[in-house]
């Protein structure tokens, strides 16, 4: 058995998984590659395998990272079923389409400027009709529905709790009298995330290929984003400007559409103007009704009640590019949800060009930003972007509230591990930027003695029999011993802290103190004559002060004269 990361791997677009069986090949998801030139350089490339061989694919979810290739896929000869969820398999008949016209728009627009300079025209990735093509090889399966293929293979969706109809992929796959199993994660919602359920938990696994999107980050930092949003949208409407929501058009729009009807209801917001102008988020909105069995309990008590909170008396929804335009005409107090979420593409980019430059609007992210996106350059403070061709000023407002993602956070991720009963024998993470894989896979290791592997894009990896493990590169292992250390280190500084503080509180002798204070400032100016160099950095760490033995500083502070000033 051979496993190869064809893309989401050490990024979090692109995921592509090719699992080789049996004689057989499967794919687990075929996104595009999204954010800087760089990576969308990769979706023009020919597939790293053969289109025509592979058997079935597996969709874990519809997000254009992970479903947006197909098209392609299809075109250069896949012929296989497409097994999702029936959610997801509908909502790709919108995605997809879109994202083709996408692609048609933007070589066209492309290809004006090559005609004008005398360049040679360049086809768009994929097409409408190719679009349409694929949609005939989906197949929609429910959830916990286990499917036999063969004798050898059967499959199983659980819901992952990310977006309406995301899965979570169980594959059961016998080899020379051997079953094992195999678990897809694709993203992982977050718990008592609004509208759709909570993700399933998994009983067993032998190989768990886990996505690692916020495997460094919490979202409880963010505070209640609720009251966040609240006062974002107030203090602009204070301002006497817009508020430009670049947002996903399938899970994100619609938990904002949700949570926007909470506000407006409680009186925490006026009821302003909110415009959804995203065809996509549009269709994407009408569809959520026809999948109620993926809606959570709150949810289905509004359905109960006979309620629908994503349709309330301050939306417009702007089909028309028409209609869209005419929002650009609004110079003040309204809200504005478009697509695409990292600022790549799609009406977004109109909206941001009439507003970055104007210092009463705010734009306001509340997804995850890709390296290398339009979005991710923004919230890193670029005072000046480009679009369509034109330079702009960035003098908005720039504001996030990551709270809104719909992936679970470093703690959520760990929890869920956590509660499968039989552990895999390896967790290989991907779908992750490298400092969140990395430190994912230390705590990991730490808490479930488990191996983890982090694979890079296009490596093939041998799965090894049961009971053996997968050999991480040196390059690995340093990294991981690096994380333990900082772990370690953050550790004894909180530990320090603690003391230091209970020092400084109940102190009472002038001499102590100052010794303290000398000691410190010694550090201190150690680290700055080091300019960044760590050659003698661990000449300056020694034991820390015992609790109770203030003499030891007084020693040292003596017998530093004698040690040419270094601060043991």
């Amino acid at each position: 058995m051979k496993l190869k990361f064809c893309g989401g791997a050490r990024t979090v677009t692109g995921s592509c998984f090719l699992l080789a069986a049996g004689g057989k090949k499967y794919l687990v998801d075929c996104g595009m590659f999204q954010g800087g030139k760089a990576l969308r350089r990769r979706n023009f490339l020919e597939f790293p395998f053969e289109p025509a061989e592979i058997d079935c694919l597996f969709l874990t979810h519809a997000h254009i990272d992970h479903s947006g290739l197909i098209p392609k896929l299809v075109r250069d000869g896949f012929r296989g079923k497409i097994f999702s969820t029936r959610a997801t398999a509908d909502l790709c008949r919108i995605m997809l389409q879109d994202s083709a016209y996408i692609q048609e728009m933007e070589a066209e627009w492309e290809n004006r400027k090559a005609r004008r300079a005398g360049r040679s025209e360049t086809p768009p990735l994929y097409t409408t009709a190719d679009a349409l093509a694929a949609l005939k090889y989906f197949e929609g399966r429910g959830y916990n529905e286990t499917v036999n293929l063969s004798p050898e293979f059967s499959f199983r969706l659980q819901n992952a709790g990310h977006i309406l109809g995301s899965a979570i992929v169980e594959l059961w796959v016998t080899e020379e009298g051997t079953t094992k199993k195999f678990v897809f994660t694709g993203d992982l919602g977050r718990q008592g995330q609004p509208i759709i359920c909570d993700p399933d938990v998994i009983e067993e696994a032998d190989f768990l290929i886990m996505e690692s999107t916020y495997g460094q980050r919490l979202h409880d930092e963010e505070g209640d984003k609720e009251a966040v949003l609240a006062n974002v949208i107030n203090s602009t409407l204070g301002r006497g400007g817009n508020i430009v929501v670049p947002s996903f058009a399938v899970g994100r729009a619609q938990e904002l559409l949700y949570t926007l009807n909470k506000l407006i209801d409680r009186g925490e917001i006026p009821p302003l103007p909110i415009f959804m102008d995203s065809p996509m988020a549009i269709e994407t909105t009408d569809l959520f009704i026809r999948h109620s069995d993926c809606f959570d309990l709150e949810m289905r008590a509004y359905l109960i009640r006979g309620g629908f909170p994503l349709h309330f008396p301050e939306v417009t929804f702007t089909r028309t590019l028409k209609e869209s335009q005419a929002i650009n005409e609004v110079r003040a107090g309204a809200m504005i949800i478009s697509a695409s979420g990292m600022c790549d593409a799609g009406r977004i980019r109109h909206h941001l060009k009439h507003n970055l430059w104007r210092p009463e609007s705010t734009i306001l992210f509340v997804g995850y930003q890709a390296k290398g996106s339009l979005g991710r350059r923004l919230l890193e403070g670029a005072r000046q972007v480009r679009i369509f061709g034109e330079d702009i000023a960035v003098r908005a407002e720039i504001a996030s509230i990551r709270g809104c993602s719909a992936h679970a956070d470093m703690h959520e991720l760990l929890a869920w591990v956590g509660k499968i009963k039989r552990k895999p024998s390896q967790i290989i993470l991907v779908h992750g930027e490298d400092e969140a894989l990395e430190n994912l896979a230390g705590l990991l290791r730490e808490r479930f003695q488990v191996d983890v592997y982090i694979p890079s894009y296009l490596e093939e990896i041998s799965l090894l029999p049961l009971g053996q493990v997968l050999e991480p590169s040196q390059e690995f292992l340093a990294r991981l011993k690096a994380q333990q250390i900082l772990n370690m280190w953050e550790g004894e500084l909180a530990h320090f802290n603690a003391h230091l503080f209970a020092y400084l509180e109940e102190e009472k002798e002038l001499d102590y103190l100052l010794a303290l204070e000398k000691r410190l400032k010694l550090i201190t100016d150690r680290l700055k004559e080091e300019g960044g160099e760590m050659r003698s950095l661990p000449m300056l760490f020694g034991p820390l002060p015992p609790d109770s033995s203030r003499q030891l500083l007084l020693k040292d502070d003596e017998r530093e004269k004698g040690m040419g000033g270094r601060a043991g």
